[in-house]
């Protein structure tokens, strides 16, 4: 499942590519899927909508929508609307962000093997495509889902009073020290499987769990009271390191995962533990164990790792 670095990643490269673009109509297909909002009213409701700004909360993809960029009203799905100019796509030549008022959200979970690609018209569609929207540039924003996990969902913000999306958890990115010690001091689960607790920290996955204990010299089966708090620092501080570094390289590229534009991502050169099971620890030559803890296959070194 695509984690916090794979979901930034996709999500700055979706904001780059079709922010400020207009949508003319949206198609979804009729194979079953985890859809959160029906699928007709999820066309009905994008249409015609202006993409504001694309940005993660969690591990979710959120579009900021707005009116139609012309004025135009919007229309029932599948009804042709004027494109925009090429001026008006380019919303002074910088992405939009949460700061601009948006009537509307569009909330894309990858779930286990989604993704989302910016495609050319009369580029191939890929095999189980699930959804299509139609832009007023030309382009086609397109969500694609092998094993069918993800989840699509249309939040009406001002006309039905919906709330705008938040992630369950804390942000791993700029979370305090003290809030984050706060986060673990009084429970009693192993370290792993609270940093995978979606509603303690939003965003952090198997991978990122494993290269961030590793890179704290914290065993993942260590419980969360027992850390102290010079612990709890260097693991906040080296979660921070490991997922703002991942995304710089565009995420871990170990299965399905690639970015808007379909490139691969580089992180998985550099895992230190993760899937490297038997191979040699890369700072003592010991080597890299795996356990299964919470559920998920979880490896460590046994020797840098207390």
């Amino acid at each position: 499942m695509p984690e916090l670095p794979e979901v930034e990643t996709i999500a700055r490269g979706v904001n780059r590519r079709v922010h400020g673009d207009r949508i003319v109509q949206a198609w979804f297909g009729k194979r079953p899927q985890t859809f959160k909002t029906p699928p007709s009213r999820q066309a009905k409701g994008l249409a015609g909508r202006t993409i504001l700004a694309v940005h993660r909360t969690g591990k979710h993809i959120v579009f900021e929508l707005g009116a139609g960029a012309d004025g135009v009203r919007r229309q029932d799905a599948g009804i042709s609307i004027p494109p925009m100019t090429a001026k008006s796509a380019v919303m002074d030549g910088a992405p939009a962000n949460r700061t601009t008022a948006a009537d509307a959200q569009w909330i894309v979970h990858l779930g286990m093997t989604g993704r989302l690609l910016v495609a050319t018209p009369d580029a191939p569609v890929a095999p189980h495509t699930h959804a299509r929207l139609e832009l007023a540039s030309g382009n086609e924003l397109r969500f694609v889902d092998p094993r069918r996990f993800g989840r699509l969902e249309f939040r009406n913000l001002r006309s039905r009073g919906e709330a705008a999306f938040e992630a369950p958890g804390a942000e791993p990115l700029t979370i305090g020290a003290r809030a984050f010690a706060e986060l673990f001091r009084q429970r009693r689960l192993p370290i792993k499987a609270a940093l995978l607790n979606q509603t303690l920290l939003a965003g952090v996955g198997n991978i990122y769990a494993d290269e961030s204990l590793f890179q704290a010299g914290i065993r993942p089966r260590k419980r969360t009271n027992r850390l102290n708090a010079a612990e709890l620092e260097r693991l906040r501080l080296a979660l921070r390191q490991i997922l703002m570094h991942a995304i710089r390289l565009g995420g871990s590229s170990v299965s399905d995962y690639v970015g808007a534009d379909g490139e691969r991502g580089f992180f998985q050169l550099e895992h230190c533990v993760y899937q490297r099971t038997g191979e040699p620890c890369r700072r003592c030559q010991t080597p890299i164990r795996r356990i299964e803890l919470a559920g998920r296959g979880t490896h460590f070194c046994p020797t840098c790792q207390r």
